[in-house]
């Protein structure tokens, strides 16, 4: 089957009683056993059957088991939001002594996270350039843990060679870790690019419209030692593993997740070409332009979509401002994928603690706008933004 019908046609990990379509909510903190030794099994995952909420939930099972189904992972974790799914993923590799290769370009609380929170535990960290193999391949020493970087940066949209990345990684044994959230994992395969570890915000497109916070561990089983100590020890150790209410709302997110892409991913391509036209904008960035230095190889990696954000610079910070404050259909707010178009100047906002020398290092310009597509009329969008820009 196709990803989006395996999306809708997900099997229940066991029978429900009253043959229910939609799997139920199971709002139950623990579960009873007919025996101690049953309970005993359970405990020690000699049996498949959920012992406590925490750690294990018959509702959030069935989400990890469709996302397990349409990626072909090995497992599937899920947790309470993305940046619990880059955390916990990064402690699991990581250790005191051990460093992790990334890059300046990544979003500002995963950034934040590996140059001062792990810091702090002694986990050290290479900045260096991911399109550039030669660099990448300088940093790894004997204490690297793993690769780590986004698929498209935000807001910078820069793409690096999956391939290439994966190629060096395991000639060092250590796993490329992707944060794909930009593109949805029902668009392409981060297994067949050689991503050992998949991190997903599943708060933007799998949640349905922005209903609810989520986040996906999505391990290949490559990774040597990954999958044991996600799972018994991450999840059961630092608590951040999702409720069934929201995994009951992101499996529905799930199941309407291709139709909203198409919808948004075609939009954001007519925008960016169409915002072109607008002479108060000075560049337009998306990776889906032909003209775009990472069109092809987006292409080559992710298909012929390119996700649902866009960025583009005005002439300064001020006209920025200016036109964020003059949109009337586009709602100023943060986020990704929403089912609402939102707009957000990152420089003064995301990144608004770093100091503007980390800015300038991390490519983070005061005069770009970010924009998420969301599924209204793209003539709709198009005349606002035009208006704004007019202001």
């Amino acid at each position: 089957m196709k990803k989006s019908t395996q999306a809708v046609h997900i099997p229940f990990h066991r029978p429900d009683p009253y043959g229910a379509l939609s799997h139920p909510v199971y709002h139950s903190v623990a579960y009873e056993f007919d025996t101690a030794r049953e309970m005993a099994d359970a405990f020690c995952n000699r049996i498949d059957a959920p012992d406590y909420s925490r750690v294990e939930n018959p509702t959030v099972i069935h989400l990890e088991e469709a996302v397990q189904t349409i990626t072909g992972a090995a497992a599937v974790s899920a947790l309470n939001s993305g940046m619990a799914a880059v955390s916990n993923t990064l402690i699991a590799v990581s250790g005191a002594g051990k460093n992790i290769v990334t890059s300046r370009h990544l979003f500002g609380n995963s950034y934040s996270l590996i140059t001062s929170s792990l810091a702090r535990f002694g986990v050290g960290h290479k900045l260096c350039d991911l399109t550039c193999p030669g660099e990448v391949e300088a940093a790894i020493d004997a204490e690297t843990c793993c690769i780590y970087l986004e698929i498209v940066t935000n807001p910078q949209l820069e793409v690096a060679d999956l391939r290439e990345l994966a190629a060096i990684a395991h000639r060092h044994h250590i796993p490329l870790i992707a944060d794909t959230t930009v593109i949805p994992f029902t668009e392409f395969s981060a297994k067949a690019l050689g991503v050992d570890i998949e991190v997903v915000s599943s708060t933007k497109y799998v949640s349905g419209g922005a209903t609810c916070l989520g986040g996906l561990v999505i391990d290949y089983g490559t990774a040597p030692g990954f999958s044991p100590r996600m799972k018994g020890e991450m999840v059961f150790n630092y608590g951040a593993y999702m409720t069934p209410q929201v995994a009951y709302m992101q499996t529905l997110g799930l199941e309407t997740l291709g139709c909203r892409y198409a919808r948004q991913a075609s939009s954001t391509l007519q925008l960016a070409h169409r915002l072109r036209e607008i002479p108060q904008i000075k560049h337009v960035n998306y990776v889906g332009l032909e003209d775009n230095p990472y069109h092809q190889l987006a292409v080559s990696q992710f298909g012929p979509t390119a996700g649902a954000m866009l960025t583009f610079d005005m002439k300064d910070e001020e006209a920025c401002f200016r036109l964020i404050d003059h949109v009337r259909l586009i709602c100023r707010a943060t986020n990704l994928f929403d089912n609402r178009s939102l707009i957000i100047h990152p420089a003064s906002t995301i990144f608004g603690a770093f100091s503007d020398e980390e800015k300038r290092a991390m490519d983070v310009d005061s005069r770009t706008i970010r924009l998420s597509v969301g599924l209204e009329d793209v003539d709709d969008l198009y005349d606002d933004l035009r208006q704004a820009a007019e202001q």
